[in-house]
C-alpha cells in the first residue's frame, strides 16, 4: 500500500464521529466491508487506539481485533476494543506519540542486554527475541506499510524497567505527513467538535 492509497480508503469509507470527554471516536465502514475504530485526543491530535472487525465470509460475528492503544480490561465500559490480558505471560501494547511509535512489553523480567531487536526490511517488521531463548515475537509495523515506508534499524531504541521492555521506533516524515494528512480528510465529517482549530495547531509546531 502507499500513501495515495491509504488516503483513498480514508476517503472513501463510510464515516461516523462522536466526542466522549476529550476523545474524538471515529468509525469507519470500508467498501470491502471491513470496520475501523479510532480514537483521537483532542487536545494532541494523536490516535490513542486502533481496532479492526474484519468482515468473514463463513458464518460467524467477528471480533474486535486491536491494533494500538491499551486494552478495555473490563467489557462492560465498552463493546469495543475489549481484549483480555494474562497476568504472568508477556503482553505487548502499543501506542502512538507526536513523533514515535512505541511497543511495551510487559512481564519480561530479563536485564536489557538479553534482547535482541531487530529491523527486517523484507517482511517489513521487527523481530523480539531474547538469548535465553524464552522470548520470540514478529511485530508488524502496518503504519509503515500504509505509507510506503520501510522499516530502519537506526530508528529502533530499546530501554527496560519494571520488568518492561519498551520498544521505540521514531517516526520517518512521510508518516508524519501522512498522519496530517488524514486529519485533514476527518474535518469534513461531521461531529461536534470543530477540527480546524486542531489541525492548525499541530501544523504550526
Amino acid at each position: 500500500m502507499s500513501y495515495a492509497n491509504w488516503l483513498t480508503l480514508i476517503r472513501n469509507a463510510e464515516k461516523t464521529s462522536m466526542i466522549s470527554g476529550k476523545v474524538r471516536k471515529i468509525h469507519y465502514t470500508f467498501p470491502d466491508g471491513n470496520e475501523m475504530a479510532e480514537e483521537y485526543s483532542m487536545e494532541t491530535g494523536v490516535v490513542l487506539r486502533r481496532a479492526w472487525k474484519r468482515k468473514r465470509e463463513l458464518m460467524g460475528e467477528p471480533q474486535w481485533e486491536l491494533e494500538l492503544g491499551e486494552p478495555i480490561k473490563n467489557p462492560a465500559e465498552s463493546n469495543n476494543f475489549v481484549v483480555r490480558e494474562s497476568s504472568e505471560q508477556p503482553v505487548l501494547t502499543k501506542r502512538i506519540t507526536k513523533k514515535n511509535i512505541e511497543w511495551r512489553i510487559r512481564n519480561l523480567p530479563y536485564p536489557i542486554e538479553t534482547y535482541s531487536v531487530t529491523a527486517n526490511p523484507d517482511t517489513n517488521n521487527i523481530t523480539v527475541r531474547t538469548s535465553n531463548k524464552k522470548y520470540f515475537k514478529n511485530i508488524p509495523i502496518p503504519e509503515l506499510d500504509r505509507c510506503g515506508a520501510k522499516v530502519n534499524q537506526g530508528s529502533i531504541s530499546i530501554h527496560h524497567q519494571y520488568n518492561t521492555l519498551i520498544i521505540t521506533y521514531k517516526k520517518p516524515d512521510i508518516l508524519c505527513e501522512m498522519e496530517v494528512a488524514v486529519l485533514r480528510e476527518l474535518q469534513e465529517v461531521e461531529t461536534e467538535t470543530d477540527m480546524d482549530d486542531l489541525l492548525n495547531d499541530l501544523l504550526r509546531k
